[in-house]
């Protein structure tokens, strides 16, 4: 067996049996998406789990509705149609037995004190603001979270989309903490689909570089 199966376990899962998930599992999960790094030790994420099934469906509406304010603010009708099109991909959450929100909050950064001080350009300030490591930090949170859920038989869909409807999410179900905003979410449950295959990755060749 490869050693690095656990990783190999992971597909981006978007259909899900009724079974409900136990707590313990839950929380194992949530448990391990804490052991993830975080730059000096910040752990900047808030994991908001919807278990309401209802709730679930009125988030997706929200986004639906958010979804369609959006496409009637378009002109160009390729850009319009491409955001027609994703509607289907933001909403596959609709029927899963569970629904993980999750929030990143404060990353103080030099680029902050920075810019305080006028101390470099706005141009300069934005380069250094590039590498965005709170963010960071909660993408590795959603990793491990992802992986966890695989090995416990599980399935999940990393999903930034529907964000553009982070505030009415947030507004609904209540969720309120200082300096924190909604960046990611999954769904959660049990595979519907027995075989899952990954689509194919790219060579190394193609994504490594090494230098000696």
């Amino acid at each position: 067996m490869d050693k690095l199966e656990f990783i190999y376990r992971r597909h981006s899962i978007r259909r899900f049996t009724a079974d409900e998930v136990p707590q313990e599992d839950l929380e194992q999960i949530l448990k391990a998406a804490t052991y993830a790094p975080s730059g000096r030790n910040r752990q900047n994420w808030h994991f908001v789990v919807i278990k309401n099934r209802a709730k679930i469906k009125e988030i997706a509406r929200l986004v639906t509705e958010k979804h369609a304010r959006l496409v009637a603010l378009l002109k160009n009708p390729e850009a319009k149609a491409r955001l027609k099109a994703s509607l289907v991909y933001h909403t596959i959450f609709a029927d899963a037995p569970l629904l993980i929100l999750v929030y990143t909050g404060p990353y103080p950064h030099v680029r902050e004190d920075l810019a305080a001080e006028q101390a470099l350009d706005p141009a300069a300030i934005a380069e250094l603001a590039r590498p965005q490591p709170g963010l960071q930090n909660v993408a590795a949170a959603m990793e491990n979270l992802l992986l966890a859920a695989a090995n416990l038989g599980y399935g999940g869909c990393w999903m930034t989309g529907p964000t553009y409807a982070a505030e009415e999410i947030t507004q609904y179900i209540g969720f309120s903490k200082a300096g924190y905003y909604l960046v990611a979410m999954t769904p959660l449950g049990v595979p519907a689909d027995k075989e899952i295959i990954s689509p194919p990755r790219k060579p190394l060749s193609e994504v490594v570089t090494i230098i000696e």
